[in-house]
């Protein structure tokens, strides 16, 4: 199947491969349908991208690459929700905002998408009682850049 994207103009996929984002994405309810392309060639970068509408894709990233200590307890509503089984079916990735630089960058630990890799569902968690927020910095700032900001 080819779809039109966002950042790979037209492009080939594997339908078996489409996430179904059942209630949407938060702001995106119509947009339930989701495929990940690679974007960075190192792998750590992704493409979130919405089947039905070209101009609609998330740059995504897995968190622990870079928040080690990123960790969340999923509901049980929201592991019934996503028919999940094992922890190994499991993938999160949070949603990033670019910025200008690149380094300023931010991450919403306070949303991660959740993701069932073997029934392909998806779902945007939000942790309410969550030490996290919507815009973590992807980089800590240098020392020199530190500086400046104070």
């Amino acid at each position: 199947m080819k779809i039109l994207t966002k950042y790979h103009e037209e492009t080939e996929i594997e339908e078996s491969k489409i996430i179904q984002f059942e209630q949407g994405i938060p702001g995106f309810s119509d947009e339930q349908k989701f495929y990940i392309l690679p974007f960075a060639e190192d792998g750590s970068f992704s493409i979130m991208q919405s089947v039905q509408t070209p101009a609609l894709a998330f740059v995504i990233v897995s968190p622990f690459t870079f928040f080690p200590d990123y960790s969340f307890k999923l509901s049980d509503q929201n592991k019934e929700a996503l028919q999940i089984v094992k922890e190994d079916d499991v993938s999160v990735y949070v949603i990033l905002t670019i910025q200008e630089p690149f380094q300023k960058t931010t991450a919403n630990l306070q949303g991660p998408l959740v993701i069932n890799a073997e029934k392909k569902l998806g779902r945007q968690v939000l942790l309410n009682d969550s030490l996290y927020k919507t815009k973590h910095l992807l980089f800590s700032p240098s020392a020199s850049e530190a500086k400046e900001e104070k």
